[in-house]
């Protein structure tokens, strides 16, 4: 067994990472994400080429708006709790050890929620695209992600842009 304080720096405990709440969509979608937090993992140890997030959900809190992506795969592992994953094929209660997959272009809307009484604990893992487009079938929105990654857009379903307070 290793002593944590001894760690190479390739080596990381999540433990260390400080949990992050953010509300990255635009009004009036700018409170979806209230109860989830993550530890951005892939970021700390440098990881260009996907990201790698350790998840929470409190009860009630979902992991995003209902998405697909044009140009990332996405990968999701339950590590501890029940959530519920909810796609355009339906609902499907996940628990420990379950995992679930996105490859781009794959038109279907996918989210966790949480609907137990505990906390949920997932690892997700996603493309680091150069461009893409995330649809929201469930919202009026769309992100399109461009210039390796830096610009990102929110847009109505029209084109228009979103405004920014």
């Amino acid at each position: 067994m290793t002593d944590k304080s001894e760690t190479k720096p390739c080596v990381l405990d999540p433990e260390t990472i400080e949990w992050q709440s953010r509300q990255p969509y635009p009004a009036p979608y700018d409170n979806a994400l209230a109860g989830r937090a993550r530890r951005a993992l892939g970021d700390v140890l440098g990881l260009t080429q996907f990201g790698v997030n350790l998840g929470r959900l409190e009860p009630g809190a979902v992991s995003s708006l209902r998405h697909w992506h044009t140009g990332e795969d996405e990968f999701v592992l339950v590590l501890e709790g029940t959530p519920t994953l909810v796609t355009d094929d339906g609902e499907q209660l996940l628990g420990p050890g379950l995992a679930a997959g996105f490859p781009a272009h794959t038109e279907n809307g996918h989210r966790l929620e949480n609907r137990s009484d505990g906390p949920v604990l997932y690892l997700e893992v996603g493309t680091r695209a150069v461009r893409d487009v995330v649809t929201y079938p469930d919202a009026d929105l769309e992100l399109i992600k461009e210039e390796s990654g830096k610009k990102r857009t929110f847009r109505h379903k029209d084109g228009t842009r979103y405004t920014t307070k």
